[in-house]
């Protein structure tokens, strides 16, 4: 295999890995399916409202929706959620019933990366982790994200 030929396909692989890594976005305002219930996001006369099953549980400012789902493998509903506000990330974490809600606190906007328990978030001030409801600003580490 010619070199040409090599660095198009490592490219082409590279390009294919690091798709793979980030989860896509999404702007559906509902019906969601999750593991607590069907959420809907709601504009209100505060902003939006985050509502399962017809309760609300959640309130923030935003004009839009945009957020990060992690779904189980095994019934494709969803997990956690990180939405983007106007105040920064939250997290929402479905396997609780109500569900957990967790806001880092910090405005930025963000690439989601699922690991484990964390959440790894890469905004244009850094790179941040979001565990347990405290947003920490990551370092230079070796680890691999995905």
């Amino acid at each position: 295999m010619s070199l040409t030929k090599f660095c198009i396909h490592a490219a082409a692989a590279g390009t294919l890995f690091i798709a793979t890594l980030a989860f896509a976005q999404s702007d559906a305002a509902g019906p969601i399916a999750t593991q607590a219930g069907t959420l809907h996001f709601l504009r209100d006369e505060s902003g939006m409202a985050a509502v399962i099953d017809k309760e609300v549980f959640d309130r923030f400012d935003a004009k839009r929706v945009v957020h990060f789902d992690e779904t189980s493998g095994t019934s494709d509903t969803v997990t956690r959620m990180l939405v983007q506000t106007g105040s920064g990330p939250i997290l929402y974490d479905f396997r609780r019933h109500p569900p957990l809600v967790q806001r880092a606190g910090q405005r930025m906007t963000v690439k989601v990366f699922w690991q484990g328990e964390e959440v790894v978030m890469q905004s244009n001030l850094g790179w941040y982790r979001l565990q347990r409801g405290k947003l920490t600003k990551l370092q230079s580490s070796t680890n691999v994200y995905h």
